[in-house]
């Protein structure tokens, strides 16, 4: 078959064919002319045609010689001819990448040249992958087996390792580039049987699936199989890597999620198996509910948002997999039926998108008419979606921004110039998203008109005057002088910028609708100050203003919090994203629970691709702001009193730090393999964080700094492991050095969306001048011998926040024989008060009228330095003193000791809390922390109980 090439293809074909014979002169001598034909239009269409044609001409000629007329061919019998002789793990590996190189070069070619149909396409690709597993898992068992002895039950039945294929795979839709999701599971506990030394089946597969993975996954002198995703397992990168058919019960009828449902839609065990009647039943009544499930509705609107706030995020314009009416909107469709009407209606559990489609016509969720617009989009797409892959072997899902690669495309379709293609696509893509619209209307559009009046004002071109006047129609008790300035000067600095025409005409209903819902607002004019101080920098993206004008809560929602804080609306208007979690005002006065946060950051960090570093540090601070900005919204709303948003923003903290370790380590380990004694589970990673200061204390406020220091307990000679690669090992310290190094940037590297939180490491020992991180028994070592007293002060608030049991133990026995030194009574007073005078001369900002909270004679750090002198000075003698790091415990214990008395405790405490909430207040309306010194009631006594403590 030949196709119609246009000018620059024919140019492409000569470079193409120019390049191969220059390398591979009497390769093609034995092919006939029509098979040299299509040789040399496979290499025009694709330059993975052509590297592997350069790689292994034996293997890619072959495959024009004898055209196969198959159209699926048996790879498993293929596979196990090749796999016969195969001797050890490098030349599994070797076999597998060739054979794979092969095959897929054969699908291409068919695909580009041949136009074989999109199910064939679809099931070859998805047969190869599904034979190169079962065929590697076979080999490596016995392998394994031979090594460790056959893993059994305790009834002495062989155990066999099943692998669920996910996503694509699972449906067998697998496309040209994909990654495969994978889920490991086995039968049940037992150990090995027929080897000199057993091991249990949990170790026997674990070993078994990280080999599985190294043969499919690691990149070798001849490639990779398959780019293997296991992120969707239970419990995600922090769970085993295999687990038993109990254990994965268990999982999902006790923490299963919804996405997880939505997940397993298409999970299937790959290969036959006696088990799979048993996994099915075992499965099915967590993804298919016998009743519709209302609950599921709520999170599948929410992911419905999702999938809308990306393509606003993004401005996936010509991603035909993400953009609005693409690939992802068809899958949604058909999976939300699945999921609420699935356990009623058995022939929807189906994995097969193709299959459930007309299976939805005859239950009577969709019409026929619409099936077909979903069916039609979805082969085109996923054709178009094959061919711009296959060019490459990119996993890509965006159109062509090049010429070369266009006419590619349009040759394969057979279309004659890249504006048809649009047109054609654009219908399908239309269609889809009108369809999406409709079948899938979880969210109720704000058709409200808004009033004409404001409407009328906001298109007017009157004077000043006129338009004070019209204001002051309304009979508001507004000062209108002041809005019409406001709005003036926001309509004067949008005439200036590119809005586009749909910008405009969004901006020109929204202005109004936001006059309408400030009618009844104290304060009007300083709450549209500020409303429009986000709208300026949403102006040039429509998505945004479509977002606020569509969803009348996300509207009334960001004027409540304008109104009531300034720094939320500079936050809001510096990450105009946060918009997005506007959307539902339920979940932003229901802040999480303490220990959701890591929860909700690693589901969030599972759907990012592991080496895409940049998206993984951007999510990381999307999650922070939009976390940040739920808290300040409960505390806004009353949700959450003062105390209790600093613990909420320590745990955000807390959850963050533990993930930016875990990424890191994992950046770390990937180049120079881990330290040797972290090879045993029960080490842990060896590595600890303490947190001083707000942090230690448990007193975050929305910008504080993190204050840590970095240590670790390797042992002196500890080297690391190594990669399978060859690498070498370094140092046990130096790999420490490398992590530290790396946190610091991925906290520190200034994205889109800011920093991650400012670290302040003064802290450690020897201070800026020291290094990044230190052997605990450094770190002790300096805290005896060389630490001032102020950093023993520091010491009281400091607490580990990330580290094992051995570490976290450990630094508690050193913290606490720090405290409990011996000291001499006066100069620790002498040595307190001097501090304390110097940091005041510096920093105090008071005036005869005004009080620093913070830094004023009776503010919050001298009621810190009260409470660190008494721990300091009786420590020894009381070790209760020890056992909490924040100021309120320490009064608390030391009332309960005698070495307070209770109107000290309860001043202290009281004018704490108090200072606590008037600094909150003065951050959330980005004010100074200064309060006028008459409604000050209470700080004399401060200045008393110091005098009285630490002067007297």
């Amino acid at each position: 078959m030949t196709l119609s090439f246009s000018a620059l293809l024919m140019q492409q074909q000569t470079t193409s064919w120019q390049h191969f014979v220059e390398q591979h002169s009497n390769v093609c001598d034995e092919l006939s002319t029509e098979q040299l034909s299509a040789f040399k239009q496979a290499i025009t269409l694709s330059d993975y045609i052509l590297a592997s044609a350069l790689q292994a001409p034996e293997l890619v000629i072959e495959l024009f010689k004898s055209a196969s007329k198959e159209i699926l061919p048996d790879y498993k019998k293929l596979l196990l001819e090749q796999l016969a002789d195969c001797i050890d793990e490098v030349q599994l590996h070797r076999i597998l990448r060739r054979f794979r190189l092969q095959k897929m070069v054969k699908i291409a070619i068919d695909d580009l040249v041949f136009n074989i149909s999109l199910d064939t396409s679809l099931a070859r690709l998805s047969s190869l992958a599904d034979e190169l597993i079962l065929a590697s898992l076979a080999w490596l068992s016995d392998f394994c087996q031979k090594k460790w002895g056959k893993p059994t039950n305790e009834q002495g039945e062989q155990q066999i390792l099943l692998v669920y294929g996910m996503g694509k795979l699972g449906g067998k839709e697998l496309n040209f580039s994909s990654d495969i999701d994978l889920i490991f599971t086995y039968p049940e506990c037992g150990v090995t049987q027929g080897c000199r030394r057993s091991i249990d089946n949990q170790q026997f597969f674990t070993r078994l699936a990280q080999k599985l993975i190294a043969s499919l996954h690691q990149v070798t002198c001849d490639g990779f199989v398959y780019r293997v995703d296991m992120r969707l397992r239970p419990f995600g990168d922090s769970g085993p890597l295999v687990l038993t058919f109990n254990a994965m019960e268990d999982y999902y009828q006790e923490q299963g999620r919804d996405w997880e449902r939505y997940a397993m839609l298409k999970a299937r065990l790959i290969g036959q198996s006696k088990y799979h009647q048993q996994l099915s039943s075992m499965l099915r009544p967590f993804v298919y509910r016998r009743y519709i499930d209302f609950s599921v509705i709520d999170s599948l609107r929410r992911m419905k948002m999702m999938i809308a706030q990306e393509v606003r995020r993004k401005q996936l314009i010509n991603n035909i997999k993400l953009g609005a009416g693409g690939i992802r909107e068809i899958e949604f469709i058909v999976q939300v039926f699945q999921l609420i009407r699935g356990g009623r209606v058995k022939e929807l559990q189906q994995r097969s998108l193709l299959t459930v489609l007309p299976k939805l016509v005859q239950s009577g969720e969709i019409n026929a008419s619409s099936k077909q617009v979903l069916e039609q989009a979805y082969r085109f797409l996923r054709r178009v979606e094959n061919i711009i892959q296959a060019i490459a072997d990119k996993q890509t899902q965006t159109l062509p921004d090049n010429e070369l690669d266009q006419q590619r495309l349009l040759a394969v379709l057979r279309l004659a110039n890249w504006a048809d293609f649009l047109i054609i696509l654009a219908k399908h893509m239309e269609g889809v998203h009108q369809e999406f619209e409709q079948l899938i209307g979880f969210d109720s559009p704000n058709h409200q008109a808004p009033d004409e009046h404001w409407v009328t004002l906001w298109h007017s071109r009157w004077s000043d005057e006129e338009s004070i006047a019209w204001l002051e129609q309304e009979g508001l008790e507004w000062q209108s002088d002041k809005i019409w300035q406001v709005l003036h000067h926001f309509r004067e600095d949008i005439g200036k910028r590119s809005l586009g025409t749909r910008g405009r005409q969004v901006l020109d209903k929204l202005i109004p609708l936001l006059l309408c819902r400030l009618q009844k607002k104290n304060e009007a004019e300083q709450v549209l100050a500020r409303v429009l101080q986000v709208f300026s920098k949403i102006v040039t993206r429509t998505a945004y203003l479509e977002l606020l004008f569509e969803n009348d809560g996300a509207l009334k929602q960001l004027i409540h919090l304008c109104q009531a804080s300034s720094w939320v609306t500079d936050y809001i208007a510096k990450y105009p994203i946060l918009l997005d979690e506007l959307i539902d005002p339920e979940l932003l006065h229901n802040p999480p629970q303490l220990g959701a946060y890591a929860v909700e950051l690693r589901e969030r960090m599972l759907r990012i691709p592991e080496e895409d570093l940049e998206a993984q540090m951007e999510s990381l601070r999307q999650f922070k702001q939009s976390q940040q900005l739920r808290i300040a919204a409960a505390e806004i709303a009353d949700v959450l009193p003062v105390a209790q948003i600093s613990e909420h923003l320590t745990a955000l903290a807390e959850a963050i730090i533990a993930e930016v370790i875990n990424l890191a380590w994992q950046q770390i380990s990937e180049r120079f393999g881990e330290p040797t004694t972290c090879l045993d589970g029960a080490k842990g990673k060896g590595f600890g964080v303490i947190a001083y200061g707000k942090t230690g204390g448990v007193e975050l406020g929305y910008s504080s700094d993190l204050d840590l220091v970095f240590v670790h307990h390797s042992n002196p000679d500890e080297v690391t492991s190594g990669r399978a690669d060859g690498s070498k090992s370094v140092p046990a310290s130096q790999f420490y050095m490398k992590l530290a190094q790396r946190i610091m940037h991925l906290f520190n590297t200034r994205m889109n969306s800011g920093i991650l939180y400012e670290l302040d490491m003064r802290l450690r020992p020897s201070g800026n001048s020291g290094v990044l991180v230190v052997h605990l028994t450094t770190f002790a070592q300096y805290q005896d011998e060389d630490a001032w007293t102020w950093e023993h002060q520091a010491l009281v608030r400091a607490r580990m926040i990330f580290g094992n049991d051995d570490l976290q133990q450990q630094f508690i026995a050193i913290r606490q024989d720090v405290l409990s030194k011996p000291r001499a009574f006066t100069e620790l007073k002498n040595d307190i008060t001097n501090m304390r005078e110097k940091m005041r001369s510096h920093l105090d900002k008071s005036t005869d009228v005004q009080f620093d909270i913070k830094q004023g004679r009776g503010g919050l750090v001298d009621i810190e330095f009260i409470a660190q002198f008494f721990v300091l000075a009786y420590a020894k003698k009381y070790r209760e003193l020890m056992l909490v790091s924040d100021n309120l415990g320490i009064f608390k214990i030391l009332l309960t000791l005698g070495l307070l008395a209770k109107t000290e405790q309860q001043q202290l405490s009281n004018m704490y809390q108090k200072l606590r909430a008037l600094g909150h207040q003065a951050t959330m309306q980005n004010a100074e922390p200064l309060v006028p010194r008459e409604n000050l009631v209470g700080q004399g006594a401060m200045v008393d109980i110091w005098q009285k403590r630490l002067i007297d």
